[in-house]
């Protein structure tokens, strides 16, 4: 499947290592590149407002997606191509399922991580299909796969990872067709 809608999930800071910024930038310029529409969590911050400016740089396509309850919190990015407003986390999950093609975890904290949980736990039953790709920017989710691993290892998936993420070490790796 062509992705033409991507859901970046991503930490409102932008970490220690400057090479995550790097990395969010050049992802941004890549869908930019291709035509493909950044749907993200909506904030000006951090890899959020890294991957949105570098879209929006570029002349591409960004639709945001926050609660009320965070707009000044991760500050609402002003000049995106669409900002949709929710009520609550909830909606703001559903919908960035919904809106996008395929989701791409860079690094991030506790929100990234419910995040890509959730849409995991939604791909294991079977309520959505999509592709999900980890950006092991430096191995800064080497411990995540590790656990991951560990998981199937000890039998509690039903299927094996490799045929629910994909992993990848720098944007450029993405195969986005």
């Amino acid at each position: 499947m062509k992705i033409k809608r991507l859901t970046v999930f991503c930490g409102s800071k932008p970490g220690n290592n400057p090479l995550y910024i790097q990395h969010a930038a050049r992802l941004g310029h890549i869908l930019a590149e291709r035509g493909i529409t950044l749907v993200y969590g909506g904030g000006n911050k951090g890899m959020m407002g890294a991957i949105a400016n570098a879209v929006l740089k570029e002349g591409g396509s960004v639709t945001g997606i926050m609660p009320h309850i965070l707009a000044g919190i991760e500050h609402s990015h002003p000049g995106l191509t669409e900002m949709i407003e929710v009520e609550d986390m909830h909606t703001r999950k559903k919908l960035l399922y919904e809106k996008g093609d395929a989701a791409l975890i860079l690094p991030g904290g506790f929100g990234t991580m419910d995040e890509f949980f959730e849409m995991l736990t939604w791909n294991q039953l079977h309520i959505h299909s999509k592709k999900i790709i980890i950006m092991n920017t430096e191995g800064f989710y080497d411990s995540l796969i590790g656990f991951l691993t560990k998981i199937q290892e000890e039998n509690f998936l039903y299927d094996q990872l490799s045929e629910r993420i994909i992993i990848v070490s720098s944007p450029d790796e993405i195969e986005f067709d």
